[in-house]
């Protein structure tokens, strides 16, 4: 997919930087998507610090659209059981500065869905400029560390091999720990 993008940037060079955003707008509103490769294909056609800064912008600006499109297409959700989880309730609940906060710490951890966090604050009480504050503010560095490390395993430093060797390391525990599971619960019946 990558080299698609970069082939399509290079195609249409001269609007590249809007193509790019259009992308993360879309990545953005189907909320499931990684964005990875595309800060990858960014990086590549557009260096480090212009790639890493279009990605930012492409994330903040599809993180907005997705929020008022949400709101106006799924407010009324808010009132259904699926939402009635207590850390899903605060959020849903939570204005001014709690939403700001709640909104900013959930953009720093790199294991919590963007997606989900932009439509529950959506369909929630956030208001649209507490919610563009906290979300750019808290996607940026976890940009700048997707950038880094997306860059250094492009470029295949001893960075880019230790990243590499983490991740792999993760994924088979991972995947151990998840067969482990399935065979434990496969025994009880």
């Amino acid at each position: 997919m990558e080299e698609k993008l970069i082939t399509l940037f290079h195609t249409y060079e001269s609007v590249a930087y809007l193509i790019s955003i259009a992308i993360n707008i879309v990545i953005s509103i189907l909320g499931v998507v990684p964005s990875v490769f595309l800060t990858a294909a960014n990086l590549a056609v557009f260096g480090f610090w212009k790639g890493t800064f279009l990605s930012f912008v492409g994330e903040a600006v599809g993180a907005i659209v997705s929020f008022v499109l949400y709101r106006k297409g799924f407010h009324k959700l808010s009132e259904t059981k699926w939402f009635s989880y207590p850390k899903v309730k605060r959020l849903l609940e939570a204005e001014g500065v709690e939403a700001f906060s709640l909104i900013l710490s959930l953009r720093l951890l790199p294991f919590v869905p963007s997606g989900l966090v932009t439509f529950v604050a959506a369909i929630g009480h956030t208001s649209l400029l507490i919610f563009i504050i906290a979300s750019s503010l808290g996607k940026l560095p976890a940009l700048l560390l997707e950038a880094y490390s997306v860059y250094q395993v492009m470029n295949w430093t001893w960075q880019g091999k230790v990243i590499s060797t983490l991740l792999s390391v993760f994924l088979f525990i991972f995947t151990c720990t998840s067969i482990a599971v399935i065979k434990s619960d496969d025994s009880k019946y």
